[in-house]
């Protein structure tokens, strides 16, 4: 009785915590995440200007040579985003996956959108926002400039700089665009800036000194934002400070590091830096083989929740009559895979990780990269799924087999072990000494049906990490009501799929897919005898029921897969079960094999 009271607790606690995990947290933190993006694409805030005089709200903390500048919290009032982009003249962006401008004011990257990519499924929702003009109630943008030597009375380009168009009128990827800014002290700065078919843009700096006296600058890049995303405390997903360097491997700095220990400084000669949302990013990328430190932090005024991954170079001297160069990239758009591994195989350092693959990337990528190629030829994501199981299961096919067969041997011995129980009812010890005698008599391993439990787990692990990170797998259609395999499948058996005019609470919301995989499951265990204790076969007729409430607020794709996994193992251990002559239990498990003219009472 003991064992049996173990084996209820733990049932109970793993479901208590799997439900209470789903409810309390991951849906609350989507649920934000959703708002905080119909938010962005409707704009927010006041119409009110900045008073006179004030800051506005989450303007960059540019660095200085030493360290980052520290300055003031935020007093002015917000405006909406259309208000912020008509205050300053701008260089309109154009491509086929990105729309926006570069401000002239500045020379900042503060306003794209991904035309590629919607708030909903709804194709006529607003595109998603990346990146918003400062003095709006969410400002996020990035920057590049320059710092003075110390003590050096020079005057720079910053924020409130107007800088002149020079050549070109719109940035395209066919298109690049010239700003020209001249300091009146012999200082002209020229700026180019170009954008790749995708998400890359590349700034590139050239500084002449028509004056009489050397000048030193550091140059900068910046990218800051204020608040942060809604899964940054979500720990299968990476959200917030970002990087990679040589020097000390993959730097996947959240905002409580920088918050709680200070800034986070990295020197390098290579790598890339920034701030990253599950789908989004953007990236400064140092030009590669110059000496420069990345700084991670967050405004000193904690009410402000204002973030910066910046870097700055080494001095910079420029001869009277001289001029130098310096080239710096900023990654801004959607984090496509096959983009990224362009980018990587390019030569940014291990760009590919801008893309959450996790711990166990071995098998996540790998799981990404075959259904995205069957994706491509078969025209969707979902059909993927059911190929690509397949594909797993003829791979696993031996060692499956070799379970199944066990199983089937074990049922054979079933009425052999049923008599050592009766024997030894009263000698639980000698009960389990004689079974194992007959395991062992019978070459049978009793942990062999274990097995295709094992080799689903981490199928499942990485299917769901793919179905959650991946930006191939948001939006992606099934078929009929499933239109996001990433989401959970919108129907409920509670308001009858939609009849009956009711939106269940979340918990309530048991979709025709979860339903489909919970039958499966229940034929599943039907193919085998129930335990013969009362208590443990009681619950074994209740998982297939409690896995379908766990897994109904799982995405729509992984409640699939295992729905298609379960009917494809039933198939597998029937075949089996047959080539080993054993009865297969499920319709006398089921009360169906009189109906079916199997088994007739005896008289």
């Amino acid at each position: 009785m003991g064992d049996n009271r173990n084996f209820i607790i733990a049932i109970f606690l793993s479901v208590v915590v799997f439900v209470g995990w789903q409810y309390f947290f991951i849906d609350p933190q989507l649920e934000a995440e959703r708002a905080r993006q119909e938010a962005a694409a409707e704009g927010s805030g006041t119409t009110a200007s900045p008073e006179p005089g004030t800051t506005a709200p989450g303007e960059a903390r540019l660095p200085t040579v030493d360290e980052p500048a520290r300055t003031p919290g935020a007093a002015g009032r917000t405006v909406d985003r259309d208000e912020a982009l008509a205050a300053a003249p701008r260089i309109p962006v154009r491509s086929n996956e990105l729309d926006g401008s570069v401000s002239l004011k500045g020379a900042r990257f503060d306003d794209l959108k991904l035309r590629k990519y919607h708030v909903t499924v709804d194709p006529e929702s607003p595109e998603v926002t990346l990146l918003t003009p400062a003095g709006t109630e969410a400002p996020y943008f990035a920057e590049f400039g320059f710092i003075a030597a110390p003590g050096s009375n020079v005057a720079l380009p910053n924020s409130k700089t107007q800088w002149q168009l020079e050549d070109g009128e719109a940035l395209t990827p066919q298109t690049p665009v010239t700003l020209r800014w001249a300091n009146g002290q012999g200082l002209v700065f020229h700026r180019t800036i170009t954008l790749d078919d995708h998400f890359l843009f590349t700034v590139s700096d050239r500084i002449e000194n028509n004056s009489g006296a050397p000048v030193t600058l550091y140059p900068y890049g910046l990218v800051s934002r204020t608040g942060s995303p809604a899964g940054s405390a979500f720990f299968i997903l990476h959200e917030g400070f970002i990087g990679e360097f040589p020097s000390v491997g993959e730097k996947a700095i959240s905002y409580e590091d920088a918050t709680e220990d200070g800034p986070v400084k990295v020197s390098d000669t290579e790598g890339w830096l920034g701030i990253t949302d599950k789908y989004w990013a953007a990236a400064l990328v140092p030009q590669s083989g110059k000496n420069f430190v990345a700084n991670f932090s967050e405004h000193p005024d904690p009410a402000i929740e204002n973030y910066q991954a910046d870097f700055r170079y080494g001095p910079q001297e420029i001869a009277p009559g001289g001029n130098i160069e310096i080239e710096n990239r900023l990654f801004a758009g959607a984090k496509v895979s096959t983009v990224i591994d362009t980018y990587h195989e390019a030569g940014i350092y291990k760009f590919n990780l801008l893309i959450d693959w996790g711990w166990f990337w071995f098998l996540t990528q790998p799981m990404f990269d075959a259904l995205h190629f069957v994706a491509l030829h078969v025209g969707n994501f979902g059909i993927a799924i059911l190929v690509v199981t397949v594909l797993i299961k003829l791979v696993f096919y031996p060692l499956a087999n070799k379970s199944y067969v066990a199983m089937s041997k074990m049922k054979k011995l079933q009425p052999d072990m049923e008599k050592l129980r009766e024997r030894y009812k009263d000698d639980k010890m000698k009960q389990q000494q004689e079974i194992m005698e007959l395991y062992k008599k019978e070459k049978v391993n009793p942990l062999a049906g274990c097995l295709p439990v094992l080799i689903q787990i981490p199928v499942f692990f990485a299917l769901y990490k793919v179905l959650f990170v991946t930006i191939e797998m948001r939006h992606a259609p099934f078929f009929g009501w499933i239109n996001d395999l990433s989401a959970p499948d919108p129907t409920s058996i509670f308001n009858l799929f939609g009849l009956i005019p009711w939106d269940p609470p979340s918990l309530l919301m048991i979709g025709i897919w979860p339903l489909i995989m919970g039958f499966t499951m229940f034929v599943q265990q039907r193919m085998n005898p129930l335990p013969a204790d009362p208590i443990q076969a009681q619950i074994f007729t209740w998982m297939p029921v409690i896995f379908t409430f766990m897994l109904a607020s799982f995405p729509a794709g992984l409640v699939i897969y295992w729905a298609w996994n379960n009917t494809l193992s039933v198939i597998q251990q029937g075949v089996i079960m047959k080539r080993q002559g054993v009865k297969i239990e499920i319709f006398s498990n089921l009360g169906l094999d009189r109906l079916l003219g199997g088994d007739k009472p005896k008289p």
